[in-house]
């Protein structure tokens, strides 16, 4: 394994590893005590759209499932913001309308065949520098915008009726809440794909809930989870020949079984 850490594109799937698991921690976080799980499998199957639309168009993917996935954060925060309740209703229709839209565009380029298995499954060990570039810049804006509005953040997150008669932009914070979540669901395709996204940002936060009292707390234990998982889940895959993405996921579930057979508080 030592040997490996010579190669370049080793070296920068660590990276993209750390970036993209810190980030995760902190909006994974954010999408559970929102209880908006359902919202990362949604935005991350519609983002196909996208990836569809890159395609046919020729432009970067991840430009393209950025830039679609953020449309269908937006569109979801203003179809759910009176209606929270409804909010998995709306993700499930956008989530079919996405991928059938990434579908079409695909089959309609001539000459293209993509590698659909990269994007359910994850390619980490294809990440280039522009890649790290955008989830480096997209790390430093989440911990920029989370700082600068924790307390607001927070209010909304647990109590938006409190937070609309403190004054706060509820319907700001709550649209910038989703748009985070949608860019950090893109980067971490890249690490474990459209299928295992959701256990990313969901197990390590599992475990970090119950190991913290605040939510800054949560954000920072999960972020610390989620990039001890995916270095394992990278090792686990170089040993054994295993696909990267599927291993990072097997490694947090077997943290998470002994977690729960340890942990009985």
């Amino acid at each position: 394994m030592i040997d490996a850490l010579s190669f370049t594109f080793v070296q920068h799937a660590i990276l993209a590893g750390i970036l993209v698991s810190l980030a995760a921690g902190i909006i994974g976080s954010l999408i559970v005590v929102n209880r908006m799980v359902f919202l990362a499998g949604g935005i991350a199957h519609t983002s196909y759209g996208g990836i569809g639309l890159a395609v046919f168009f020729g432009l970067p993917i991840f430009l393209g499932a950025s830039l679609f996935a953020v449309a269908a954060a937006i569109l979801v925060a203003w179809l759910t913001l009176h209606q929270r309740e409804r909010i998995d209703t709306f993700i499930g229709l956008i989530w079919a309308v996405g991928m059938a839209i990434g579908v079409i565009l695909v089959d309609l380029t001539p000459g293209y065949n993509v590698d659909l298995m990269s994007y359910l499954f994850g390619s980490i060990l294809a990440v280039e520098t522009g890649d790290l570039m955008f989830m480096g810049v997209l790390l430093a804006f989440i911990v920029g915008i989370v700082t600068l509005k924790y307390r607001d953040i927070l209010a909304v997150s647990y109590d938006p009726e409190y937070a609309l008669l403190r004054g706060i932009n509820v319907p700001l914070i709550y649209t910038t809440i989703l748009i985070l979540s949608a860019l950090t669901v893109v980067v971490a395709i890249k690490v474990v794909g459209l299928i295992l996204v959701i256990a990313l940002l969901t197990i390590p936060v599992y475990i970090a809930e119950r190991l913290s009292g605040s939510l800054a707390g949560m954000m920072m234990i999960s972020g610390g989870l989620a990039t001890l998982f995916t270095l394992g889940g990278l090792v686990f895959s170089y040993l054994y020949n295993l696909t990267s993405g599927a291993s990072i996921i097997l490694v947090s579930a077997a943290f998470l079984g002994v977690f729960l057979v340890v942990w009985k508080r």
